[in-house]
C-alpha cells in the first residue's frame, strides 16, 4: 500500500518545521489531554523515540527526505505487536486532527486530506482481537 501524499504537500505546508510542529502538538496532547490516556498508556514513558520517528515518517510521507522509509519494516508491521482497537485509533486519528489544525499556516484543502488519510491509516491499524495479531 502506497498512501504517500503528493511530494508538494511537504514544500506546501512548510517542511520539516511544520511536521515538526505538528508531531510536537500531536504528542503534546496525548501528555496533557486525559481523552487520550488510553493511546498514551501504550506508549513508552520516553516519548522522544517516537516524536523524532513519526516527524521522519510524516516527512517521508509528505514526499520530503525518506530516510524513515528505507530503514525497514513499514508502519504496519511496526504496530502488529501492539493491541490496537477501535478506540485507540479513533483516539490517534483525533489527536493528530488536532495537532493537524493547530497549524494555522497550513492550506486547510491540505490539511483536510492529511487528516483524512492518516486518519485511514489510523482504522487500517485495527487489530485487537483479530486472528493472528499479537492480542489474539
Amino acid at each position: 500500500m502506497n498512501a504517500a501524499a503528493p511530494p508538494i504537500h511537504y514544500a506546501r505546508i512548510g517542511g520539516e518545521p511544520a511536521v515538526r510542529a505538528i508531531v510536537t502538538r500531536f504528542y503534546d496532547l496525548l501528555e496533557q489531554e486525559a481523552r487520550y490516556a488510553d493511546l498514551r498508556a501504550v506508549h513508552a514513558a520516553d516519548l522522544d523515540p517516537v516524536r523524532h520517528g513519526l516527524t521522519r515518517f510524516l516527512t517521508g510521507w509528505l514526499g520530503g527526505p525518506r530516510d524513515w522509509f528505507e530503514r525497514g519494516p513499514c508502519i504496519m508491521s511496526l504496530h502488529r505487536a501492539f493491541p490496537i482497537t477501535p478506540a485507540l485509533a479513533d483516539q490517534w486519528a483525533l489527536a493528530m486532527t488536532c495537532a493537524i489544525a493547530a497549524q494555522e499556516d497550513i492550506d486547510p484543502v491540505i490539511a483536510d486530506s492529511m487528516t483524512q488519510a492518516l486518519g485511514h491509516m489510523a482504522r487500517g491499524m485495527i487489530n485487537f482481537g483479530l486472528p493472528g495479531s499479537a492480542a489474539a
